[in-house]
């Protein structure tokens, strides 16, 4: 038996496009990570970008569980001598861009290398419910229904 490895041309990828409105934020980020690696697909291969485009509309409206919107601080440094600067969650989804959340979750949800940097190119997050990819016709997927502790009602 030969191991099967995907070629270029054997590649399909789709376009799926996510609602983000009440889901739990690293649930939807491991499924958004699994997508965009190509995960989900029998034909699987890790050195190639497999994955699918992927749409998240509603990014502002994500929830957290426990005190993580008010605890869970994100640091940057700005490359000055001390220049560390931090927000909680609770005050990037409250500013202007609130899309950064979802985006930097499924970041570090992905390995560090080229590749997923790559595919990290796969994946469009818009704050609001319009986004301009409709020529493109979505897949919907609906990760509320896939389990019941993917949303949260608080």
């Amino acid at each position: 038996m030969k191991t099967y490895t995907a070629t270029p041309a054997d590649i399909d990828k789709k376009w799926i496009l996510i609602d983000a409105e009440g889901v739990v934020l690293g649930r939807l980020a491991s499924i958004i990570a699994m997508r965009l690696r190509g995960k989900h697909k029998a034909t699987f291969t890790p050195h190639m970008d497999m994955g699918d485009n992927v749409i998240v509309i509603n990014a502002d409206k994500v929830q957290m569980t426990g005190k993580k919107r008010s605890d869970k601080i994100h640091y940057w440094h700005t490359g000055y001598p001390g220049g560390i600067k931090s927000r909680t969650a609770g005050q990037i989804l409250e500013g202007d861009h609130p899309e950064r959340v979802v985006t930097m979750a499924v970041k570090r949800m992905l390995p560090g290398n080229r590749l997923s940097r790559r595919q990290m190119t796969n994946l469009r997050v818009y704050a609001g419910a319009e986004h301009p990819h409709e020529a493109q016709s979505p897949e919907v997927l609906d990760v509320k229904a896939m389990n019941k502790k993917n949303t949260r009602t608080a």
